[in-house]
């Protein structure tokens, strides 16, 4: 028998790949399913294509369920997390998927997040491909999941920043997602009708609330502040996320000072790929995959470097990185149960 996780949240999008993602894990057992608003409703209901949990129903989110398990994940929305986590006995592994623990200043957290922050602290930010963290992520026994945008800008342009190729007082980002990133909710603005066959910005004007986790991220990466300029924008498609970053090049960089960086940085990185020289990113090569897929260029006639990045919001940005997390701190093999070739065409 594998080692056991529950998972609360699982009535969510993030949380239903976390159950299929478990399901095909051969280290891993799945443990207490619990979703607080859907307690009682069949988990096919919501998650038709998880076959093997056909008759079975979600829990509620009883913290006595979540703590027989070896480990837990956290799929709650943003503030929710605290009050469960301090439930919890306080040696039970957690990665958390939500922002609860992710800030370390908390005026930036009731600044984006439109509340109080909910005083959770600071847990090790679980990108394993940034410089120390994957060290910082297997001693932990707490892990603050990053967020999706987060994850595809700082997988960008951290290694540029860090090799002082590029400065850090003018990031622009503009990031296209699918619609579950915006999570499992009943809008008018995620109906098929009004999402399907177009684009639409959101969150404008520097307000989204991956820009402080984004800022945060970089500047540690830079050692010196990082402003970052954030557009994002929602896509025709259920899931995927496109990232166009760019920032203003230090004198001299070029092509090769750009993508030999990237390659350094992630050479020897299973879940992230600079893709050949003549190849851009597209979400459909990552989706359902825990992999990352990133090309870069020197815009001479700006003077600007040019970083595209592709995940899935729901692999990477979220699930996959979770369970890539659950493995380093639970001391299995880092890849045990994830992919990195998606479902073409």
């Amino acid at each position: 028998m594998g080692l056991q996780v529950a998972v609360a949240g699982a009535s969510g999008y993030a949380g239903g790949e976390l159950l299929r993602l478990v399901l095909g894990h051969p280290d891993l057992e799945l443990g207490a399913v619990c979703a607080g608003n859907a307690a009682g409703r069949p988990v096919l209901e919501l998650h038709p294509g998880l076959l093997p949990l056909a008759g079975e129903t979600f829990s509620p989110t009883d913290p006595e369920l979540l703590s027989a398990a070896d480990l837990v994940f956290l799929a709650l929305p943003h503030g929710e997390s605290a009050g469960v986590v301090g439930r919890l006995p306080p040696d039970l592994p957690v990665v958390d998927l939500g922002a609860d623990f992710r800030l370390r200043d908390a005026g930036a957290w009731t600044a984006y997040y439109g509340s109080e922050h909910p005083h959770a602290g600071t847990w090790t930010y679980g990108l394993p491909e940034l410089p120390g963290l994957r060290a910082q992520v297997q001693g932990s026994r707490r892990v603050a999941n990053p967020g999706c945008y987060a994850t595809a800008v700082a997988l960008g342009l951290a290694p540029l920043l860090a090799a002082g190729l590029v400065e850090g007082d003018d990031v622009v980002v503009v990031a296209a997602s699918g619609t579950t990133g915006a999570g499992r909710k009943a809008t008018d603005a995620l109906l098929g009708s009004t999402v399907m066959g177009a684009v639409s910005a959101y969150k404008t004007g520097g307000v989204h609330q991956h820009t402080p986790e984004m800022e945060q991220a970089l500047t540690d990466a830079a050692g010196a502040p990082v402003t970052l300029s954030f557009t994002p924008m929602l896509a025709p498609m259920p899931r995927g996320i496109l990232a166009t970053c760019t920032a203003r090049l230090r004198s001299g960089a070029g092509d090769a000072d750009l993508r030999g960086a990237l390659t350094v940085a992630y050479a020897d990185e299973p879940f992230v790929h600079v893709l050949p020289q003549s190849m851009w990113p597209t979400t459909k090569a990552t989706a359902g995959t825990d992999a990352t897929v990133l090309q870069a260029a020197a815009d001479e006639h700006s003077g600007r470097a040019v970083v595209s990045v592709a995940l899935d919001n729901l692999g990477k940005g979220a699930a996959g990185q979770a369970v890539q997390n659950a493995n380093l701190i639970l001391g299995l093999a880092e890849t045990s149960g994830l992919l990195t070739t998606a479902v073409q065409p």
